[in-house]
């Protein structure tokens, strides 16, 4: 073999394995962990039973809508990662879906390596990951056909003029985190927009806390377009589901009142639907604004 053979080879070789490598480091949304024969309610207790087991603690068990679960857990370390940024309290808590299907129930979870990375957390995520496979099982990635790589998650937006991570809606803003927490409570007991408290999560970082919310709609047009159902019979129709998704939060964080914004987070939860269609952004177009505009409505009690 000549040397510039035995070049050529060496190259073609290298290609072939950054290009493995390059789809190797592909990150996919969710995680489906098994499907079971069992009830749904059956299976709701029994991955409830794992995660406790595993040192998660279960702050809610929020049912959108027939046959779907979403449940939220968090731990000690998680909380931690509020000390990161004003933002990184976003990542503070992980969602499991548990969704009747046809054949049976599936049980999915968003990837923590995933989460991380869109919310431009620093610490290393492997850990819940692994934790969560160890409980539920490791199973396949979906959510997205190619995936994302870590920088495009980490500079993350739909298309060009859509928001980032960064750009949050600013729900209010009082004069001190007591002040806001209080307003934002009484506004979720209060409120005839069908926005209501899931949980309340005090985190690490000084002057932060993390909700979660349901939002219903009224029943009308308007309404409609932020209510989790009608958002979710939208976007959630494949045949691996991602109840996951749920609910939205809200942090409350040195007096500032945010929640991500709809067109970061529904985008970066599905990165692959399309712009036009019947499942489509086009349709949920009014979204962004009458999610901002319920959330507002509700931290203010109105």
């Amino acid at each position: 073999m000549t040397y510039a053979h035995l070049r050529h080879v060496l190259l073609c070789l290298l290609l072939i394995s950054s290009a493995v490598s390059q789809a190797a480091d592909r990150y996919k949304p969710f995680v489906l962990a098994y499907t079971s024969d069992a009830a749904f309610e059956d299976v709701v207790s029994e991955v409830k039973s794992k995660l406790e087991s595993s040192g998660f603690e279960v702050l809610t068990d929020y049912r959108p809508y027939d046959g779907a679960s979403a449940l939220v857990v968090s731990s000690n370390d998680l909380k931690a990662l509020s000390n990161e940024s004003k933002l990184s309290g976003f990542a503070s808590t992980l969602r499991v879906g548990v969704n009747q299907v046809e054949d049976g129930v599936q049980v999915s979870y968003l990837s923590p390596e995933y989460l991380g990375m869109a919310y431009r957390i620093e610490s290393d995520m492997d850990a819940y990951t692994q934790a969560l496979a160890a409980a539920l099982g490791e199973g396949e990635a979906y959510g997205s056909n190619k995936g994302l790589t870590e920088k495009k998650l980490r500079k993350y937006h739909y298309t060009f003029g859509m928001e980032y991570f960064d750009d949050p809606y600013v729900l209010g803003t009082f004069s001190s985190q007591q002040e806001a927490l209080d307003a934002v409570r009484a506004g979720f007991a209060h409120n005839s927009t069908g926005v209501s408290s899931l949980y309340e999560l005090t985190l690490n970082r000084a002057d932060t806390s993390l909700f979660g919310v349901s939002m219903t709609g009224k029943g009308d047009d308007d309404s409609k377009y932020y209510d989790d159902a009608y958002q979710m019979s939208i976007v959630d129709f494949k045949e691996h589901k991602s109840s996951a998704y749920l609910p939205y939060q809200v942090l409350v964080v040195d007096g500032d009142v945010l929640a991500l914004h709809m067109r970061f987070r529904m985008a970066v939860h599905f990165p692959d639907l399309s712009m036009m269609g019947k499942h489509s952004f086009m349709t949920l177009m009014p979204s962004p604004k009458a999610i901002q505009g319920a959330l507002t409505a509700a931290v203010n009690g109105e």
